[in-house]
Parts: structure tokens; sequence; C-alpha cells
């Protein structure tokens, strides 16, 4: 059933939830470790120690709740579904409205550090005239939207829910944008509301090859080299997540909702050493303080069940690739997105480009709409 209402919504972990939380970090059951393994066998052990103190002694999770309480939240019932969405209103009156998409192990507070200047470039130096009027949902079964109740919440589904979102919204035309998982999710926004999505923005094209031979001949040097990321990246075990969540995500949720130091260490083998100890707690913290682990990775299982598009998107896209990220492939993404009018290179930023080059970013999609609008 769907439920019209939006609702407001406050932050506002139970006390008892975090006395929970530091209980179970102070008593980790810790496993062995062979002497000088480094990363080969994942995670290492020190590391991960060093997170769980840091988790238990020096995060501050309160901190969290007031950069999000600093702006206007609601939820609300999309196809039987509670969503729960950050709704940062501009306030020059001719913003574009753009709904901002995140991924897995991420969450909306990727965001938090874009709200002031895509919704108010007046104040941060920048052109008025390209200020957006932001909508951050947590995906069903993320975070504070909370489990879901459902089978089948898989990427076109997502897609299909913030078409309505937006349209609850009151939002005639509109821009999407995703980094990681709401890399895949946006181009199927457009997809799904071709008359109302002016433009799709995003930080990944996920397009691989099919396995015809003729689809490597003649590839262009930028290309050849993505693709050679690719392949040391799944020869190293990067997506072997991705199989696991996609066969059996109950068996795991099992001891990922049980262990705070184990669910880090899984997530940590996607972030590594990439980012700082907060931004990897605090996307951390956010599955385990609403009881999302179980529901967020169920999401790979619906998604590797479900019929993918066997037609290119044709919205305007754009993409912004940067240094120590994914490099997408400009050969296969023409392949599945027929309107790529602009690809972007950045020497710094990685998969978490929100976070550690948020100026490139907002520069970013400031330039990509600036012709939409």
């Amino acid at each position: 059933m769907n439920d019209p209402s939006l609702r407001p919504y406050r932050v506002e972990v139970p006390q008892a939830d975090l006395d929970d939380l530091q209980e179970r970090l102070a008593r980790v059951r810790w496993p062995d470790e062979l002497a000088d393994a480094g990363w080969d066998y994942g995670v290492p052990l020190g590391y991960v120690k060093e997170l769980v103190e840091h988790w238990r002694t020096g995060f501050d999770w309160r901190a969290v709740e007031a950069r999000l309480n600093a702006h206007e939240q609601f939820t609300t019932t999309i196809d039987g579904e509670n969503v729960y969405f950050i709704h940062a209103r501009s306030p020059e009156p001719d913003a574009l409205p753009l709904i901002a998409t995140h991924g897995w192990p991420l969450s909306v507070v990727d965001y938090a550090d874009l709200i002031g200047p895509l919704t108010d470039p007046r104040a941060h130096g920048a052109d008025p005239g390209e200020a957006f009027h932001l909508v951050i949902p947590a995906m069903p079964g993320f975070g504070f939207s909370g489990p879901t109740t459902q089978a089948g919440w898989d990427m076109a589904r997502v897609a299909r829910a913030w078409v309505q979102l937006m349209a609850r919204l009151g939002y005639e035309r509109y821009g999407a944008h995703g980094n990681d998982g709401g890399s895949m999710i946006s181009p199927e926004i457009g997809r799904n509301d071709p008359d109302r999505v002016v433009g799709v923005h995003v930080t990944q094209l996920f397009s691989f090859p099919s396995g015809d031979p003729a689809e490597f001949a003649d590839l262009s040097e930028e290309d050849a080299a993505a693709l050679k990321f690719l392949e040391e990246f799944t020869g190293r075990g990067g997506l072997a997540y991705n199989a696991y969540q996609s066969a059996q995500p109950q068996t795991l949720a099992y001891a990922l909702q049980d262990s705070p130091a184990g669910w880090l260490a899984w997530v940590t083998q996607l972030f590594q050493q990439a980012v700082d100890r907060d931004y990897i707690l605090t996307n951390a913290a956010m599955y385990w303080l609403t009881g999302t682990i179980g529901s967020s990775i169920r999401y790979y299982h619906a998604e590797a069940r479900s019929p993918k598009p066997t037609e290119p998107t044709t919205t305007p896209t754009g993409v912004a690739i940067f240094a120590e990220d994914f490099q997408s492939i400009r050969r296969f993404a023409d392949r599945d997105h027929a309107n790529i009018v602009h690809w972007r290179h950045y020497d710094r930023g990685s998969h978490f480009s929100p976070h550690d080059a948020p100026e490139e970013l907002v520069g970013d999609i400031r330039e990509f709409f600036r012709s939409l609008r």
C-alpha cells in the first residue's frame, strides 16, 4: 500500500542501543592472523582492532545525528515500504530539483557536505542560477528507511520508487545523481521518467564486456587501461562480497547483525584505507543502529535475479570519473547509454568522491546540468 503523507522525522537513536554497541565492542572475540599477512587474506587484524577501538572510545554518533537534524527530514510509504529522505530546499526560487542516491555500504550522510554548495551556491561564491533543491533518500532496506518487508527490491524497483517520490513532492522537472549503487539506479530513473528527468549524472557507469571478442578490438588507450583496472580488481577478489550477498544474504546476516566488529571488517574490505576512520564508522554505524544490515544485503540477491534492460538509456547522461575509483569504460558505456554528453576525468578523489573530492564533484554536477535547466 502507499501512504502519500510526508511525516517529519528526526534522528534520535535510543541511548540503550548505543550502550549495547559499546558493550559488544568491548568484548570482541578476535581471530588469529598469520604473521606478515598484510591485506592478502582480507582486512588485517591490527587495522580492525584500531577501528573498533576508535568506534568504542573516539567516535561521536550524536555529532552525526546533529549534522542530519540540521536539515528537514521525512518518511513516507512507497510500494508498501517506508522511505526516509532529506529534503534540502534551496533559497533560490528557480532551483532545479535533484535526487541524489547513495550505494552500499554508504548512506545519506555521503551527501551532507554537498548540501550547502548545491542548494545555496550564492553563499558559497558560485552562481545562484545553478542552485538545486536536493532530495536525498535512503534506499528501501537501508539506514533510516528501515528493513524491507518484501522481496524483490532491485535497482529497477528503487528507481520506480524514486519517480513516485519526486512526483509526490510536486517536482515536474528534475535531475538525478548517483554514486556507487546510485550510479546504477539513477539511469533507471531516467528510463522510467523520461518526460520529467532532464539529465542523469553519475560517478560510474558499470558497463562490462558482453563476451563478444569484437568488443575488444581497437580499444582506445583510455579504455584499455580501464579494462586492465577492472581485471585486476576482480582478480584480487574485489567482488567477492557481491557474490556471497547475491547468493545467501540471510546466512551472512546472522553473523554481521550480531557482531559490530565482524560487520565493520566486512565493509572495510571495500573502504580499505582510502578514507578516514570517522567516515568508515559513520557509514557502518548507520546500518548497525538501524538494524538494516540484513535487508541492505538482500538488495544484491534481488538484483542478481532481476531482468536486465535490453535497450540503452536515452536521457542525457554525464559521468565524473575520479582518479582512484572504478574507471568507467567508454566503449561499453556507449553501448548501454545512448546519450552520454559529458565525460570528465579528475586527478584526485576515489570511489568516495562526495567525501574526498566534494569540490570537484559539486563543480561537475553544476557543469553537467548547466545546459539542461
